[in-house]
């Protein structure tokens, strides 16, 4: 009897080997949880144009929107574990269970990390009509005058998460706006009906160079060369907002091991060209090293932040819907 489930266990990893080697054969779809023209979006379509090259196949990206990624997320938990269905995600995905603890989603214990291919910073950003331009003049209005409001692309965001961490950690108190994706919020910031957003460098730096808004903080070590003239928090009085957001891929779980690593490989490949790592320094974005970027490492990360998210979401109120 042991040898007939041994047996039988060899042939299925011969089977999933040979699957990998002619994987892929078909198109691969790539479903991004939010609306076109953020962020992920921006970085999962830079992503899609380079692995179709890489693996020889169209990548199609697909936007699955609504409920803060989660209706995303249950299209991917839907689909069949083959490695054709996958979904390109952030930090983002750990705010899911937080919000919609009915819906019965687990990322750490649902999905298989494929890699990890960027880590963006935060920039605080104001309208220039407040007339705000340091982050400590930002600070004294809050605590001394109205209270400001703050937009994100919607609840569960990085942004919502990034706003709400800005307020409890500064001691303020502001009002939280949530719009249908980034882009509505940031024209609202532009045309300075909002005061102010926290979002990635992706969509924040060309405002910011354009003169369009005025960035006070940016979430790095150091201030970014693209960004010269933003400070950092820690610059800014605030070392303890240290949130950078890292963006990965993600596939159902049961998704054939030799599969993942092929993927994984493929996304290490296309991280390591010149054409996509020039296109990530000119969206002030960092790519992981390699030690940082497979299977392995993003499953401990995806856990470890998964809890630090638990934590902060505590801290600064975030409630299911």
């Amino acid at each position: 009897m042991l040898r007939f489930f041994a047996s039988c266990i060899a042939a299925l990893m011969l089977s999933g080997q040979a699957a990998a080697q002619d994987f892929p054969t078909k198109p691969i779809t790539i479903i991004v949880g939010v609306a076109p023209g953020g962020t992920l979006d921006t970085l999962a379509r830079l992503i899609g144009n380079s692995l179709s090259k890489t693996l020889k196949q169209p990548v199609v990206v697909e936007n699955t929107t609504g409920a803060g990624g989660l209706i995303g997320m249950q299209r991917l938990l839907k689909s069949d574990p083959d490695g054709y269905t996958l979904m390109f995600s952030n930090l983002s995905m750990a705010i899911i269970p937080l919000l919609h603890p009915d819906a019965g989603v687990d990322p750490v214990r649902d999905l298989a990390t494929v890699g990890t291919v960027a880590t963006v910073p935060m920039v605080l950003s104001v309208s220039n009509k407040s007339g705000i331009k340091t982050l400590p003049e930002l600070l004294d209005r809050m605590k001394s005058g109205p209270k400001l409001n703050f937009g994100s692309g919607g609840p569960g965001t990085t942004a919502h998460l990034a706003e709400g961490m800005f307020l409890h950690l500064s001691q303020t108190q502001g009002e939280l706006i949530q719009y249908r994706g980034s882009g509505p919020a940031l024209a609202d910031l532009m045309a300075g009906v909002i005061d102010g957003v926290i979002d990635q460098t992706v969509t924040m730096m060309p405002l910011h160079q354009d003169g369009r808004i005025r960035s006070l903080a940016v979430s790095a070590p150091a201030r970014l060369p693209q960004m010269p003239d933003v400070p950092t928090f820690a610059e800014g009085g605030l070392p303890q907002f240290d949130l950078a957001i890292w963006n990965g891929v993600v596939a159902p779980k049961g998704t054939p091991r030799a599969v993942i690593d092929k993927l994984a490989q493929a996304l290490s490949t296309v991280v390591d060209s010149p054409e996509f790592k020039g296109r990530l320094e000119q969206l002030a974005v960092q790519a992981p090293s390699p030690a940082e970027r497979g299977p392995d490492p993003f499953a401990k990360l995806l856990a470890q932040d998964s809890r630090r998210v638990a934590d902060l979401a505590q801290q600064i109120g975030l409630q299911p819907r």
